[in-house]
């Protein structure tokens, strides 16, 4: 799992992103080079602008990583939001940060204790997640990713 914080009132653009995204290539051509070499890294993230914009377009496409579609306001379909996010906030009550130094080594501390099957299985409830979706709401949010499929395709 590779994590970074940004610095005290640094924001996320999509050319910080993308410096984020070369960081992260570097961490997995080192620990799982078969994944970037042969099988391919799919990025799943949200739709923020920095994620969307140009620049993290072009530099997905320079890493030859595919992202996932995401729909808007759906942070129910984000395993970060549904899984790993609800298992950090359990993690952080009543522990209090006098400094960035222990929020990092906090931060390690609970990333590292996280096995690949935690990880893995939030990726697995994600398509439970998508079905379940899908046959609450499924034909508005079926008809987006169909327009979205569609103005990718145009490159609009």
């Amino acid at each position: 799992m590779y994590w970074e914080l940004l610095r005290i009132n640094q924001t996320i653009t999509s050319e910080v992103y993308s410096a984020q995204l070369n960081r992260s290539n570097e961490k997995l051509q080192k620990k799982r080079p078969a994944l970037v070499n042969k099988k391919g890294v799919i990025l799943q993230h949200d739709n923020a602008r920095p994620h969307v914009a140009k620049t993290t377009l072009e530099k997905l496409m320079e890493l030859k990583w595919d992202a996932l579609i995401h729909l808007p306001y759906s942070p129910d379909l984000a395993p970060t939001d549904f899984h790993l996010f609800l298992s950090l906030s359990n993690f952080l009550p009543g522990k209090k940060f006098g400094s960035l130094e222990p929020l990092k080594i906090a931060l390690g501390s609970f990333f590292d204790s996280k096995s690949v099957g935690f990880y893995s299985s939030g990726i697995c409830k994600l398509t439970a997640r998508w079905e379940e979706i899908i046959k609450k709401d499924g034909e508005r949010r079926l008809n987006f990713i169909s327009l979205y499929i569609c103005l990718v395709n145009k490159n609009v």
